[in-house]
């Protein structure tokens, strides 16, 4: 693939991305937070195992800048009490675990902060799904108004 065309591409991919965020409900930021980060830990497993330390440790940092400034970044510790206390200390064990699967090069690791991101990312679009159900304007008391 020429220069040219990947240039043409990346910069097709970040206005896709750059319209889709511009659309989305502060609901559906938060998914794309999973997403992103749960990408990240994909192409870092797939990097480690390759082994491919670099892009590994390039993946795995982007995946704790995700969860940090992200998904704990969106929560409004003012209000949700202890739900946004339990999330804010997952969003921890997270960062925790990743960092210790970049040091020790540890696929469990990685597997462990994945799984746990799709739980969550899984009730996220439960409770985005029976919104828009109830047909509520209200984003969820947990989520601040930063995102």
């Amino acid at each position: 693939m020429s220069n040219n065309v990947r240039k043409a591409l990346s910069a097709y991919q970040k206005n896709t991305v750059d319209v889709a965020i511009a659309a989305a409900t502060p609901h559906q930021l938060i998914v794309m937070l999973f997403d992103g980060a749960m990408a990240a830990i994909s192409q870092a497993k797939i990097n480690l195992e390759n082994g491919d330390v670099r892009n590994k440790g390039l993946m795995v940092g982007k995946a704790v800048s995700i969860i940090e400034e992200g998904l704990k970044g969106a929560l409004d510790k003012t209000v949700g009490g202890e739900l946004t206390q339990s999330l804010d200390d997952l969003y921890e064990y997270m960062l925790y675990k990743l960092l210790q699967a970049n040091f020790y090069n540890r696929v469990t690791d990685l597997e462990e902060v994945y799984g746990l991101l799709v739980g969550l990312r899984e009730s996220w679009v439960s409770i985005g799904a029976k919104q828009e159900l109830s047909n509520s304007e209200s984003q969820p008391a947990i989520l601040s108004s930063k995102v």
